[in-house]
C-alpha cells in the first residue's frame, strides 16, 4: 500500500514539474500576445498588463500602412519552401548514398563533411558575398535560396536516420527486381524515412524563414526583401519604435510556422504510429 502511495506522489509530482514547465514555456507566447493588443505607452505601464486590450486592429493596420507585410511574407515562403524542397532532396540523396553504398573516398568524403559541419555559418558570410557579386545575383533571392539547397547537417542527421531505418535487404531485394539506384531511393528509402524527412523540413523551413543576417546583406532590392528583414525596419513616429506594432507583426510571422510544424509534427506522429503497428 505504501509503494502504491508513493508511486502516486512520484507521478502527481512528476506532472506537477511538467505542467510548469508548459506554463513557463507558453509564457512568452502569451506576453507576445498581450502586447500585440496594447500600444506601447500601455505595455510599459506599471503594473504590467497580463490581460489582453482593445488595440490589436490598430496595430495591425499601422503594420500594413508601414510595411508590405503580405509581400515580405511570399518572398520569405518561397525562399524558405524552395530551399526546404532543395535540402529534402539533396540531403537525401546525398545521405543515402553515404549510408547505403560503398564507394573508393567515401570515408574522406564523409571526414570533409563533418569538418564543413563544423564551421560556423558567419564565417563564410563574407566569401559567399564575394561569390553572388561575383555571379551577379545579389539583389536578387536565388542569392538566398541557391546556397541553402544542401546543408551539411541535413546530410548527417539522414545518414545516421538511413543507417538504421534502411534495412539492406530490402535493397537487396529490389536489386534482384532490376531497381535502379533512383528507383530504390524513391520506391525503397524515402517510404521508410519519412518521419526523419519531415523533421529535417520543418528544422530547415523554420531556419530559413527566421534568417536575418544574409537576407539582410545580400537583398539590396527593397522589392525582395524578406519578412525578418521587413519587420526590422519597423519604426513609429519621431523614430521611436511602436512596440505594440512590431510584436503584432512578430506574432502574425508566427502563423506559417506553427502551420509547417503542425503539418510535419502529425506526419512523424503518423508515420512513427504505423511503424508501431507494424
Amino acid at each position: 500500500m505504501a509503494s502504491i502511495k508513493g508511486t502516486r506522489g512520484r507521478g502527481i509530482a512528476l506532472h506537477a514539474v511538467l505542467v510548469a514547465g508548459l506554463l513557463l514555456s507558453a509564457f512568452p507566447f502569451y506576453w507576445a500576445v498581450i502586447m500585440s493588443t496594447h500600444t506601447s505607452s500601455e505595455i510599459f505601464s506599471y503594473p504590467p498588463k497580463l490581460l489582453p486590450g482593445s488595440h490589436f486592429a490598430e496595430n495591425v493596420r499601422s503594420l500594413f500602412d508601414n510595411i508590405d507585410f503580405f509581400g515580405s511574407m511570399l518572398n520569405s515562403l518561397l525562399v524558405a519552401g524552395s530551399v526546404t524542397f532543395l535540402v529534402l532532396l539533396f540531403d537525401s540523396l546525398a545521405a543515402f548514398v553515404f549510408a547505403k553504398f560503398r564507394f573508393p573516398g567515401r570515408r574522406l568524403l564523409f571526414g570533409l563533411l563533418m569538418l564543413i559541419f563544423m564551421v560556423p555559418t558567419q564565417l563564410a558570410i563574407i566569401p559567399q558575398f564575394v561569390m553572388m557579386a561575383k555571379i551577379g545575383w545579389i539583389g536578387s533571392m536565388t542569392a538566398l535560396i541557391v546556397p541553402a539547397a544542401a546543408n551539411a547537417f541535413g546530410i548527417f542527421w539522414m545518414r545516421q536516420y538511413m543507417r538504421s531505418a534502411i534495412h539492406d535487404e530490402l535493397l537487396d531485394a529490389s536489386r534482384i527486381d532490376g531497381a535502379h539506384f533512383l528507383r530504390q531511393y524513391w520506391h525503397v528509402a524515402l517510404p521508410v524515412v519519412r518521419p526523419g524527412l519531415a523533421f529535417l523540413g520543418i528544422f530547415t523551413f523554420m531556419g530559413q524563414w527566421n534568417d536575418y543576417a544574409w537576407p539582410l546583406i545580400s537583398l539590396t532590392n527593397p522589392d525582395n526583401v524578406t519578412l525578418q528583414v521587413a519587420l526590422s525596419q519597423l519604426n513609429g513616429t519621431h523614430g521611436t519604435t511602436d512596440y505594440g506594432m512590431v510584436m503584432t507583426g512578430a506574432l502574425l510571422a508566427l502563423v506559417p510556422l506553427l502551420i509547417v510544424f503542425a503539418i510535419g509534427a502529425k506526419q512523424i506522429i503518423g508515420d512513427l504510429g504505423k511503424g508501431a503497428i507494424r
